[in-house]
């Protein structure tokens, strides 16, 4: 068994050992807590990491299992086993628990709720994706690495001794390696992963690899997306079907994820953002912020179903993409009625996109 190294030691790049656990893409390829919660699921999560708690819990001393928050590429049933993941826009269940001392735990996020507006949200959208074709494009040469490094935290209900609290994993740094294709990866999440990190794996249960696909993308599938928007919006409403909690509340997911740890071509990203527009429910939230604190205007759209608001958060002057984050607007609560206006489910700060080297390189600035 892995022992965890100690939180106040942090590894150096020759002692990320290549041999470590596969992290596989059900549980990884994106951060955890994106998107809002599906009352059904959510109550079974709660009561299930509740026995959970009670069987594995000799003391009030001891800490509860680690959460692994990770968002998954199969949804599996919601009774298929204890930790929560938020992603597809909705709860979904995986398997396997960590603990150790490298657990992050924090209070509970929290955030102001901004006034939604759809007046100006064209207007927006355009301006955006003209700032798309404008940006720097980052290419990823032949051999390269798609590098994502992020700032992130996530929200969730904690149950020690049948007691149900809210805490957060705090922000704190994300970093992604994905090869072109998606065969290689390597994951530093410390809420998801050991404090080295651990591979990322695309193998499926009959021991092939997956290919890329709408909600698990490689750098070379996004190469295969159409950029008229038109197009592009049918095909992610028919590959989508079923998912979420709506066809439209999932179409703006799926959006998001492309945004938020890709390098889409300014063709696609403008693609992205004009197909966005064209989803009913789309607003604009004049001041929304990013996890490391930038202020921004957000495009968001509303889940109806959860109560939870998905903003995309963007520089007022540049147009440029900061980060996203899922906050509660309206009351729901789930089982235990802890999560009320103004919980920030999730918060991301997108701070590096990159294409290095190497797995595991680190660059030194953005380009």
């Amino acid at each position: 068994m892995r022992q965890p190294r100690p939180s106040n030691s942090r590894p150096t790049p020759d002692e990320w050992p290549e041999s470590e656990h596969l992290l596989s893409l059900d549980e990884a390829d994106f951060p955890a807590g994106r998107h809002a919660f599906r009352k059904e699921e959510f109550m079974t999560f709660i009561q299930q990491d509740t026995q959970d708690a009670a069987a594995t819990t000799s003391a009030p001393s001891v800490a509860p299992a680690r959460r692994r928050l990770l968002r998954p590429l199969f949804i599996l049933p919601a009774t298929a086993c204890s930790l929560a993941v938020l992603g597809a826009g909705a709860l979904t269940i995986v398997g396997g628990a960590e603990s150790g001392p490298d657990t992050v735990t924090g209070p509970p996020l929290t955030a102001t709720v901004g006034a939604g507006t759809s007046s100006g949200v064209p207007q927006l959208l355009n301006r955006i994706s003209l700032a798309a074709t404008r940006n720097p494009e980052v290419k990823v040469g032949p051999g390269q690495y798609v590098y994502i490094e992020s700032e992130v935290g996530s929200t969730y209900e904690r149950t020690v001794d049948d007691k149900t609290t809210l805490a957060s994993d705090g922000i704190h740094r994300r970093q992604i390696w994905n090869s072109a294709d998606g065969t290689e990866g390597w994951l530093i999440d410390p809420a998801v992963t050991s404090p080295g990190g651990e591979k990322l794996d695309r193998t499926n249960e009959k021991g092939t690899s997956e290919p890329g696909r709408l909600n698990a993308p490689t750098h070379d599938y996004l190469a295969t997306l159409p950029t008229d928007p038109d197009v592009l919006l049918k095909k992610i409403y028919k590959e989508t079907k079923g998912m979420g909690n709506t066809p439209d509340q999932q179409a703006f997911t799926t959006i998001g994820d492309l945004l938020h740890e890709t390098l889409p071509s300014a063709e696609l990203n403008t693609a992205l953002v004009k197909a966005a527009a064209k989803i009913p429910g789309v607003v604009q939230v004049k001041d929304s912020a990013d996890a490391i604190g930038r202020h921004g205007i957000a495009v968001a759209r509303l889940d109806e179903t959860s109560g939870a608001r998905t903003e995309w958060v963007f520089d007022p002057k540049t147009y440029t993409y900061l980060g996203e984050r899922t906050i509660q607007v309206r009351p729901h609560g789930g089982d235990s009625g802890l999560i009320k206006p103004g919980t920030v489910i999730y918060t991301e700060a997108v701070t590096l996109r990159q294409a290095v080297d190497a797995l595991k390189e680190v660059p030194s600035s953005n380009v």
